[in-house]
């Protein structure tokens, strides 16, 4: 039976791009039943494609959540010191709902600038898959840019200007919008402003506006100045993919080629998302 199911799955598996910069939705796939080797190559296929996969009308516990991410990598624990899950160390939740006043979920409240996930770590994480279970009316949205494109369309003696460059990326107190002061980070790394993706061979620029601090070997004034340019240009409408939630909804997106960011949203709505990162490798 299970044979039949697989099979009925890859012959059943379709696709859908989501924007012209990236994304794409696959259809005909219940992430409920097991996935093996071959319909595991077509999602990697489409993923490295695409760079962004949604699955729509998904109902999944942690426990499938977590074995789904395990089909393509080792799960990282999470590293805010806080467990989420008695079963799964790597489950975080992201939510504004509290519970005495607390948040019961990292990241609770309004916008979060473009970023990618732990480049702040000497090995951030390749993929994050997160997973919509409660979504206010309005608001909330995840924003996708194509670092790739990025990275392509960039004027040639800005390519000249950050070759072979390494930038800070750092992780403060301030974990949604970027702050002004870096001194306080809890954790940092330098990473290659642009990067090689070890599946694709393709580079990407590899800086944000929330985390990246500085461009190495460059006065301040200049490195800022330079920067300020760098993350206008990745975050252009036209290399942007604009996802409104649903319940059901599950993403799984390439921090290596990607970034991320946050639309606002009411406070007195709830929000409640599941999250789960795959280990990656030290970017170069």
């Amino acid at each position: 039976m299970a044979t039949t199911t697989l099979r009925m799955q890859a012959d059943s598996f379709g696709l859908r791009p989501l924007a012209p910069a990236l994304g794409a939705e696959i259809l005909g796939i219940d992430l409920r039943d097991p996935i093996d080797d071959a319909l595991k190559q077509t999602f990697l296929d489409a993923w490295h494609r695409h760079l962004v996969l949604l699955l729509r009308n998904q109902t999944l516990d942690e426990d499938a959540q977590v074995r789904f991410a395990e089909s393509f990598g080792v799960p990282a624990k999470v590293t805010s010191g806080r467990a989420f899950s008695v079963k799964h160390p790597s489950v975080m939740l992201v939510s504004n709902i509290r519970e005495d006043g607390k948040p019961i979920g990292a990241l609770p409240d309004g916008e979060m600038h473009f970023h990618t996930d732990q480049c702040h770590q000497e090995t951030p994480a390749k993929a994050t898959l997160l997973y919509a279970i409660e979504i206010p009316s309005k608001g909330g949205n995840t924003l996708f840019a194509n670092a790739y494109a990025a990275y392509e369309t960039l004027p040639e003696d800005i390519r000249q200007r950050i070759a072979g460059r390494r930038a800070l990326n750092a992780y403060t107190s301030d974990t949604m919008l970027r702050s002004a002061n870096y001194d306080d980070a809890k954790s940092s790394y330098w990473h290659p402003v642009v990067r090689t993706h070890p599946a694709t061979g393709r580079k990407a620029l590899y800086v944000n506006r929330l985390m990246t601090r500085e461009i190495e070997g460059l006065p301040r004034d200049e490195s800022d100045a330079l920067l300020q340019k760098l993350f206008d240009h990745q975050e252009q409408p036209k290399l942007v993919y604009e996802h409104v939630w649903r319940p059901g909804d599950i993403l799984m997106w390439d921090n290596r080629c990607t970034l991320h960011a946050r639309s606002d949203f009411s406070a007195g709505e709830r929000r409640l998302l599941r999250r789960v990162t795959i280990l990656g490798e030290k970017p170069v």
